[in-house]
């Protein structure tokens, strides 16, 4: 099952989702965390899998999704990889995704963005996404949801992301914005209120 949740764009966004058999749904509120508790209200099916608008998924990767929640997890964060970016950009994206397993590891969920999985029992016991973020919501329900089942690292599910926010903002500005959207959120349990999204 295939949700967008589309926020009146004026791209061909609809058009397409449409085109691939997706069901197209319509938010006019701002934010991800708004967004996505509107498709998961829709959802039928026991795994949410919240990917952003530029993930490309493996031919493999339900197959592999299956095998995952055969075991007891609550949810987990994907091996993510850029499939547009330079090398620099690949080592960036590895050394992001070891960090993420190592603090999974000793017991303080993140998230690497772009794409995450639930269990839809452990997302409706937290209520979803808390409304209030319009970045970090990510990481917030990473926090949640480990607080009443087991969220893991998939290393063996690869994820491939586009690295255009790279691209559009350059590394020292990048550097910037994502070490002061974490720093918010683990120190002061906030979000980025401006430049994120612009």
């Amino acid at each position: 099952e295939i949700i967008v949740v589309d926020s009146y764009s004026k791209d061909k966004t609809v058009k397409t989702a449409r085109r691939y058999g997706a069901k197209v749904l319509y938010e006019g509120r701002k934010g991800p965390a708004i967004a996505r508790n509107t498709g998961s209200r829709k959802a039928k099916g026991e795994v949410f899998v919240f990917p952003d608008a530029d993930v490309i998924f493996d031919k493999d990767f339900l197959n592999k999704l299956d095998v995952e929640f055969q075991k007891n997890i609550a949810g987990g964060v994907f091996n993510l990889f850029p499939y547009d970016g330079n090398g620099f950009v690949k080592l960036n994206a590895l050394l992001i995704n070891k960090f993420v397993n190592f603090m999974i590891a000793i017991g303080i969920p993140v998230t690497n963005g772009s794409c995450f999985v639930y269990r839809k029992k452990y997302f409706r016991k937290v209520h979803g996404f808390n409304p209030k973020f319009l970045t970090n919501e990510d990481h917030d329900l990473a926090a949640r949801i480990s607080k009443v089942g087991r969220v893991v690292f998939l290393r063996k599910i690869r994820v491939n992301f586009s690295s255009r926010r790279l691209k559009k903002w350059g590394l020292l500005k990048a550097i910037r914005m994502y070490g002061q959207s974490t720093y918010l959120f683990f120190f002061k349990r906030t979000y980025v209120k401006s430049g994120y999204w612009e």
